[in-house]
């Protein structure tokens, strides 16, 4: 049987929330690819499940954040305790408001991610290559770009691409194949996860967390008859069930068994549950990829950082690495940058990967650290903030700050190689950040252009002076009560939707026109 020939302009290995993201952006934004992947179709099990604020704007921008929200359960408030005990009620929908159309906490499963963004692949005259497993990944020896092999059932395809991103989750066969370490640990804990039904002793309608002295429990809720996330640790001392990361889960059973959990939950959660549609356990690892892009190779998603579900932070971040990652190709591949540009895909991502794995790490060997001080600290610690927390945090204005990390809309990257020497590590309120919202401004990001936007007033002739000399449409669009954007202000705005450079009219040109060169 003869090697099949494909020629396209990106290869994307791996058909998850990360990979088919990026394929969906990459086809909507004219670029040819192929998106292959060894499994016979999307997930089933429900993974992943959160899709913080960030994720849904993204998915606002392709035009699906209304599917996604009619068929997924918004959790407004955050319900803290300690064991058996519930000690209070968080108000984060209420925390979100004004800072994004999209509060709170949405929960939308993996697989139910995967279908949509296969169907929408679909709509827009593209597809999956499935059961397609990446065999071999090589630099192309007759100019720039890869070769790589894919064995289907039909035999092996050769294909040639200008570029491949690894996508391919934590066991990445793309990052195995480059010789690209994997840094980081594999925490000790054993952690159990169930899509329980007729869970009582939670709120059903928000999320519960429930430190404790031992085990930590976290509870997502996923609608219907009290249906329930419940993602925990169990204090086991036989070996380890499996080594695996979350997004690679197997379903062998692990030594920690069903029945063992429910057992512990009754007991110090009072939590019980009816029949469960899935029930698996492993070991949480944290870890990140030593270098994003390798010559014509890139990685996202899992397979380049894998970390704790704690803060339901994982498929998110991939969602926003595929997002990122998308533009850039397509104005390198479009001729409207440079191939220098796509080491800023390294440059914004990888900080955003490294503090969400450090900062995970270090929660999560706190609650499950068997340290006797840490075992003391929670016992004695927890008890005390949980109520404190419950009270202070609806007074004070540092909430919604919180609300903004967690949200990931509060991310920043430095827009040049020099911008943080030249602001001596200080970051701005607007500029590396995603834009800001005032509830008007973020239908122009549908579009999908470079652009350039005031508030408030701005005179009619410097508007139209900015948009003849640069080529870029300009919105000038009310503040509504927004303290961050300033009026008077021109700010140019990336496709993705990140503040690229603000100036005052008189400078806006020869400004941005430097910003775009870069």
């Amino acid at each position: 049987m003869d090697r099949r020939q494909i020629e396209t302009e990106v290869l994307v290995v791996g058909a998850g929330p990360t990979g088919l993201m990026l394929a969906n952006w990459l086809t909507k934004l004219g670029v040819a690819m192929v998106l292959a992947d060894g499994k016979s179709g999307p997930t089933r099990e429900s993974r992943a499940l959160g899709l913080q604020s960030r994720s849904l704007e993204i998915y606002d921008q392709l035009g699906l954040a209304e599917a996604v929200v009619a068929d997924s359960t918004r959790a407004r408030r955050l319900y803290l305790g300690y064991e058996a005990r519930m000690f209070g009620v968080l108000p984060i929908g209420r925390f979100a408001r004004g800072l994004t159309p999209f509060e709170g906490i949405t929960f939308y499963e993996q697989s139910k991610n995967e279908k949509l963004l296969a169907g929408n692949l679909s709509s827009l005259g593209a597809g999956v290559l499935w059961n397609h497993r990446l065999t071999a990944l090589d630099d192309n020896a007759d100019g720039p770009g890869i070769r790589a092999a894919l064995t289907g059932p039909d035999g092996e395809a050769e294909v040639r691409a200008r570029y491949c991103v690894g996508t391919d989750g934590g066991s990445s066969t793309v990052r195995g194949l480059r010789g690209i370490p994997f840094e980081g640990i594999t925490n000790p804990a054993t952690f159990y996860v169930a899509d329980a039904t007729r869970v009582r002793g939670l709120a059903p309608d928000g999320v519960n967390v429930r430190p404790g002295t031992e085990d930590f429990l976290l509870g997502f809720p996923m609608g219907g008859d009290a249906h329930v996330r419940l993602i925990g640790t169990v204090r086991d001392t036989s070996p380890p069930p499996l080594e695996a990361p979350p997004s690679d889960l197997p379903a062998a059973p692990g030594t920690l068994t069903e029945e063992e959990v429910r057992e512990r939950l009754a007991r110090v959660y009072g939590v019980t549950y009816g029949p469960s549609a899935w029930f698996a356990t492993y070991r949480v690892h944290h870890r990140i990829a030593a270098r994003f892009r390798d010559a014509a190779v890139f990685l996202a998603g899992d397979a380049a950082h894998v970390h704790s579900p704690v803060g339901a932070q994982g498929m998110n971040t991939g969602l926003q690495d595929a997002h990122n990652l998308a533009f850039k190709l397509a104005d390198v591949l479009r001729g409207r940058a440079s191939e220098s540009y796509l080491d800023r895909y390294e440059a914004e991502r990888r900080p955003v990967a490294r503090r969400l794995v450090a900062t995970t790490d270090r929660l999560f060997g706190f609650v499950t650290s068997v340290n006797p001080l840490a075992r003391t600290l929670r016992r004695g610690l927890m008890p005390v903030l949980a109520p404190v927390a419950t009270f202070l945090a609806p007074r004070t204005r540092r909430a919604s700050q919180l609300f903004e990390y967690v949200s990931q809309i509060r991310v920043h990257y430095w827009m040049s190689e020099g911008a943080k020497e030249a602001a001596r590590g200080r970051r701005g309120l607007v500029v590396g950040r995603r834009l800001q919202y005032t509830g008007d401004n973020f239908g122009p990001l549908r579009s999908l252009q470079w652009q350039v936007h005031a508030y408030g007033a701005m005179p009619a002739v410097a508007a139209h002076h900015v948009r003849s000399a640069l080529g870029l449409e300009v919105h000038v669009l009310p503040l509504h009560g927004n303290r961050r954007l300033q009026e008077g202000l021109f700010y140019l705005v990336r496709p993705d939707g990140f503040v690229a450079a603000e100036s005052r009219p008189a400078t806006a040109v020869s400004t941005f026109a430097a910003a775009l060169r870069r």
